[in-house]
């Protein structure tokens, strides 16, 4: 096992710690200690920038389940690096933020970190991961760490609402992942990512290559809150602040971009992956900027916002994807798309997490999110102010922040989709700069919004719960950090060209890299008048002109009808779904156990008949059958005379004794078959029941004639079933012996393995050891449970 394995666990390793030291550490806040972790995290994949950017690449396997191909391989390239990076730094810097905006006295830290440390391994698990079964079940992980903190405050119903809603959204995309996971190892016969982009080819001949390439992009785009799965998004703002800046801005939605970035060379020579990835995130982009608008809550605008940027980068992925026709990187108009999009990656996480943790800071010095009961702040937190205006100004796309860069590179990989003669792309494709146009409109707005709906105008202090002031110092390093990063990233860009965009290019084309070739990336300010650079001056003008007349304009937003929203959808679905379930449920569930017995008899009788005659599975072969004697056909007729009395018996009694008499008939079967033991546990049984059944019917009335039990076509009609098919399945199984019977190793072994000579006491003892070891333990269990009802029921009556 590596380091870089150790990197994946040491989250996991501090949350089991935990709650095991932080009752000793009373006075401190916990966070202190937790903070160690990511700093260490980002310390050690620092140190990687250099060896893989020059194609160094930290490449390690363990052994999980090898019968299995199931290997923990780990593997560091360029792009899994990135994400190791912003995971770890980000996560360092939430976790700095965190110690001051969570109280030590108020809140249960010690699940907080342990949720959050959960989620940190789970994310590195991802995206560090080679083995797709290791990889979903990090995935999965990241679904269940996720719920635990946006339930974090479990008391509130939005709290619980909106983890609920994030985990059935994301689990159906997981869940959907894995079909296409257990496709491609169909197609493939490998789980590992580096040999499937190696068979890349291979995959896309496959009659089963669409299926796998739709199941994917269903978990990537669940994760990653694309249309229409973004709902869950921000209904996931009910978590705590640093939970927000966490997962929105580095980390979860982030899941599913990497995973479309990383399959990218297996999928993207599809003209369905062109048209999904490409597609859906133009859409999301527009969809998600135009509802940002409307929302009154900072977190809610941001909430809607990432969504948008989420579909910015999603588009550029796909824009990107058309690179992948080309031979090489000579004269590619479309590996700036790819460009475009790590870059636009990093600069989202610098600029988004400082908003929410200044959105979290207005929340904490004045009691209130709510923009309309907000304004004039700027005077009492300017340094709050001036980070929310870095962060704003860079997510609108104005110089001389690093957002302003990844946007200009944005409109150009939209623009040049139109010289892209393949997939109908030079019609259609015209969408793509339309869309992204309109969607950087919004986009404006809803920056100018968070940063001046809040910060000027008219102070309503008789609207806040608290007298508004600047938050202390300690809650403000991680946020000043982001935005000088904002800044520094977009004066100095190319201090990420050759260490950090270039190696993680690399990773997404590598059928474009010849032997020692190398991305080239130089990210410029100015590109002279070209039509990214019209376009960005419009959506300036355009989105200030809109900004200040949003009185005029607003209204729009009542043209959509709240009964056809997808929230609504969702929540009638839930509704439907619940309420089929109950009446489902009421059917079979009445209280009857002759009921639930006939179902499960109806059913298996059904099911292994249609079974049995489909496959043409029955046969009979009486030729090695031994002769029937006259004393097992006297016994069958006692046998059968018995449960006719049963039927027709008038006394309760009678039909007791009745049922004795045919399980003593078994037990002289068993003798007649020399099996002296079956036959004596037979009889041992038959009359311990018989004597409790006849001690508990003794006390009971004579039955009534509405009592006795009465002739039912239904009830004859599955015994007549059930008995048909099991004599079927045992004739047809005693017919077709494919190989040597299983008492023949017993005969063999039974002496000479487990020295005994009684070979049913030896399968049960030894054998089947555990197997009996577990039937008592479950008798024990219910002997139990019998005696503590017992004893419940006796307090009740002393008490009464």
């Amino acid at each position: 096992m590596s380091f870089l394995h150790l990197a994946i666990l040491l989250p996991f390793m501090a949350a089991i710690l935990i709650p095991l030291f932080y009752k000793q550490l009373k006075h401190i806040h916990t966070g202190w200690f937790v903070l160690v972790v990511p700093v260490i995290l980002f310390v050690y994949f620092f140190q990687k920038i250099g060896p893989v950017s020059k194609g160094l690449n930290d490449y390690s396997t363990a052994n999980w389940i090898p019968s299995l191909g199931i290997q923990f391989t780990v593997y560091a390239d360029g792009l899994s690096l990135l994400f190791a990076l912003l995971i770890s730094g980000i996560g360092a810097l939430v976790v700095l933020y965190s110690i001051y905006y969570l109280s030590k006295e108020k809140e249960e830290l010690h699940k907080f970190y342990v949720y959050l440390l959960l989620f940190m391994g789970a994310m590195l698990g991802v995206v560090l991961s080679d083995n797709l079964v290791v990889l979903y079940t990090f995935w999965e992980l990241t679904s269940l760490s996720s719920f635990l903190l946006i339930g974090y405050w479990h008391t509130r119903e939005k709290s619980r609402y909106g983890a609920v809603k994030s985990m059935l959204i994301t689990v159906f995309g997981g869940l959907s992942m894995l079909g296409g996971i257990i496709l491609l190892y169909l197609i493939t016969g490998t789980f590992s990512v580096r040999e499937m982009v190696i068979q890349a080819a291979v995959i896309m001949e496959h009659p089963l290559f669409l299926a796998a390439l739709i199941l994917f992009l269903l978990g990537a785009f669940t994760k990653s809150a694309q249309f229409p799965f973004y709902i869950w998004l921000p209904d996931a703002m009910e978590a705590p602040t640093p939970v927000s800046a966490y997962l929105h801005s580095a980390t979860m939605v982030k899941a599913g971009i990497y995973l479309t970035a990383r399959f990218t060379p297996v999928f993207g020579l599809a003209p369905e992956w062109f048209w999904l990835v490409g597609g859906i995130g133009i859409l999301t982009l527009a969809w998600g900027s135009f509802n940002a608008i409307k929302q009154t809550d900072l977190k809610a605008i941001l909430a809607f916002s990432t969504v948008s940027q989420l579909g910015l980068i999603m588009s550029l992925l796909g824009a990107g994807a058309a690179a992948l026709h080309f031979e090489s990187l000579d004269d590619n108009l479309f590996t700036v798309a790819a460009v475009a999009a790590i870059f636009h990656l990093i600069n989202h996480a610098t600029f988004k997490g400082s908003l929410f943790m200044a959105a979290g800071i207005i929340d904490h010095e004045t009691g209130t999110r709510d923009i309309r009961r907000l304004g004039g702040l700027m005077n009492f937190m300017p340094i709050t102010f001036t980070i929310a205006l870095i962060g704003a100004f860079s997510m609108a796309g104005i110089p001389p922040f690093n957002g302003f860069l990844s946007k200009e590179m944005f409109f150009t990989g939209m623009v040049n989709l139109l010289e892209f003669d393949l997939f109908n792309a030079d019609t259609w494709g015209i969408l793509f700069p339309v869309l992204a146009w309109v969607g950087s409109v919004f986009t404006f707005i809803y920056s100018m919004i968070i940063v001046f709906k809040p910060f000027t105008g008219k102070l309503q202090a008789e609207k806040l719960e608290k007298k508004p002031h600047e938050a202390p110092l300690g809650m403000l390093i991680s946020p000043v950090i982001l935005a000088s990063l904002v800044i520094l990233f977009g004066i100095f860009p190319n201090i990420l060209a050759a260490s950090i965009i270039e190696p993680a290019a690399a990773s997404i084309y590598p059928f474009l890299l010849e032997d020692g070739e190398k991305f080239h990336v130089h990210i410029s300010h100015w590109h002279g008048f070209s039509p990214e650079l019209y376009m960005t001056i419009g959506v300036i003008v355009l989105g200030a002109i809109l900004y200040a007349t949003q009185s005029k304009w607003k209204r729009l937003f009542k043209l959509f009808p709240e009964k056809l929203t997808l929230n609504r959808l969702y929540d009638q679905s839930l509704h439907g779904l619940e309420s089929g379930s109950e009446k489902i449920q009421k059917f079979y569930m009445t209280g009857f156990l002759r009921n639930y017995l006939g179902i499960i008899f109806i059913f298996t009788a059904a099911l292994t008949g249609w079974a049995l005659f489909a496959q043409s599975a029955f046969s009979f072969k009486a030729e090695s059958n031994a002769p029937i004697g006259t004393y097992e056909v006297v016994l069958a007729v006692l046998m059968t005379a018995g449960v006719v009395t049963i039927l027709f018996a008038k006394s309760r009694l009678t039909s007791i004794i009745a049922l004795g008499s045919v399980g003593y008939g078994v037990a002289l079967f068993f003798v007649l078959f020399r099996a002296p033991d079956l036959a004596l546990t037979q009889l041992v049984i038959e009359t311990i029941t018989t004597a409790l059944f006849l001690l508990c019917f003794y006390y009971l009335p004579e039955l009534q004639k509405r009592e006795k039990l009465a002739f039912k076509v239904n009830n004859l009609l599955i015994s007549l079933g059930v008995g048909t098919v099991v004599t079927l399945i045992a004739l047809s199984a005693n017919s077709q012996r494919v190989s040597k019977t299983i008492s023949e190793y017993f005969i063999e072994n039974s002496y000479k393995e487990a020295g005994g000579k009684n070979m049913v006491n030896v399968i049960l003892v030894d054998f089947r050891g555990f197997d009996t070891l577990f039937e008592i333990t479950v008798l024990g269990i219910a002997a139990l449970g019998i005696f503590a009802m017992v004893k419940l029921r006796m307090s009740r009556k002393e008490q009464s």
